[in-house]
């Protein structure tokens, strides 16, 4: 198991206390792009779904943010 694997496991069990770095990580292995757009938000997207994750960059980011990251995963159907 990968170390962005083992992330994500953890987020599904705890979406508590995360950072974008983290989130950044596991994007990467799934192929979802990241975009930085020099603001306060990070927006992650993948070809294959229509969800738009946006996320400011505050730590520690809020449950809902990552809920919603974990929402895009399940929509590109990324497993652990």
């Amino acid at each position: 198991m990968s170390k962005a694997e083992k992330l994500l496991a953890k987020m599904r069990t705890n979406p508590r206390g995360w950072r974008i770095d983290e989130l950044e990580t596991v994007a990467k292995r799934f192929g979802i792009d990241v975009r930085k757009t020099g603001g306060s938000h990070f927006v992650f997207l993948h070809p294959d779904s229509e969800l738009a994750v946006t996320i400011p960059f505050k730590r520690p980011i809020k449950p809902v943010y990552v809920t919603q990251f974990l929402a895009l995963l399940d929509d590109i159907g990324a497993e652990e």
